[in-house]
């Protein structure tokens, strides 16, 4: 595999990630009550231990998202950049 093809998959992958983000978060607070009433049949949380495990669990994505995806393309694009210089 090329380091190109592999900026293109990095690239990609981040954006995504992100849409898949975005939806999470936009589902999370268009249809709140219905997910909360949904969850609660099966765990017994609190209103804000729900909305604190929503909020953890989106941090952990984006922070896995710039980690994982967005650095590394930002890391493969600069060398490339000063490679040709």
């Amino acid at each position: 595999m090329t380091t190109d093809t592999v900026r293109k998959v990095l690239a990609w992958s981040t954006v995504i990630n992100y849409v898949i983000l975005i939806i999470w978060f936009v589902a999370f607070y268009a249809a709140h009550d219905w997910i909360y009433a949904h969850h609660g049949r099966f765990f017994k949380l609190s209103p804000e231990q729900f909305d604190s495990l929503h909020y953890l669990g989106m941090s952990i994505y984006k922070l896995g998202i710039l980690l994982f995806n967005l650095v590394p393309y930002l890391a493969m694009r600069i060398v490339e950049y000063r490679h040709k210089t």
